[in-house]
């Protein structure tokens, strides 16, 4: 089965003398939804940041979308995003931006007219239950919606890896079961391959899953 993620003695340091994640090794496929959970401060977020490159690698391997990241170039990793979605914890919509806006984001970047943005902005957006509010600016959104449209802006360009940082953390009870509901049709239904970085895994949740666990910059497949 083909991975999508493969870390050979990954290590990242915040300086020289503290390792976040020290020598790990873990690969996820192409079909995987995975959870990775530690205790706050323990490199859960880093660790995600690396698969985007927004950290860089100190040693090691680490392969995201065939793509090598220790000695990727500028412009190949801005191929490489193309290839991903992300959900970053605090939204990051352009609040000067429409909400359909926001959402055809992705594709505007990658040069698709504007009809063709358009029609799968208002796809997602049915999707995500907020086309009645397409001609709304995020600041005029609850928190919940906001990550919904967040949601579809990370989905609007079919991404091959969806990577989410605690996409529920700020959500009351039923935002958040909205957001698993759909990065579950996202793995289901798109095919997506999902890694979900959370402090707890919803007991709600009936899907099949990997978990790894993340402690003194080692990370560990719970079974």
């Amino acid at each position: 089965m083909q991975n999508i993620v493969e870390a050979r003695n990954l290590t990242i340091c915040y300086d020289r003398h503290q390792n976040v994640i020290n020598s790990a090794n873990f690969s996820i496929n192409v079909n995987d939804f995975v959870f990775i959970t530690g205790k706050s401060g323990s490199g859960k977020s880093t660790l995600l940041k690396s698969m985007y490159g927004d950290i860089d690698i100190s040693s090691g391997s680490l392969n995201v979308c065939l793509s090598e990241l220790n000695s990727i170039t500028k412009s190949n990793l801005a191929t490489l995003r193309q290839r991903l979605g992300i959900i970053f914890q605090d939204f990051r919509l352009i609040n000067e931006w429409s909400v359909e806006r926001n959402v055809m984001l992705p594709l505007i970047i990658k040069g698709f007219n504007s009809s063709v943005c358009q029609k799968q902005a208002a796809k997602l957006l049915k999707h995500v239950n907020l086309l009645h509010k397409a001609d709304k600016f995020p600041l005029e959104l609850s928190g919940g919606e906001q990550q919904r449209v967040a949601m579809a802006r990370a989905l609007a360009h079919n991404p091959q890896l969806l990577l989410c940082d605690e996409p529920t953390g700020s959500l009351d009870e039923y935002s958040s079961d909205v957001i698993w509901s759909l990065l579950k049709s996202a793995r289901e239904g798109l095919g997506t391959c999902v890694v979900v970085v959370t402090h707890k895994i919803p007991s709600s949740l009936r899907i099949a899953y990997r978990h790894f666990e993340l402690s003194n910059g080692e990370i560990n497949e719970v079974f």
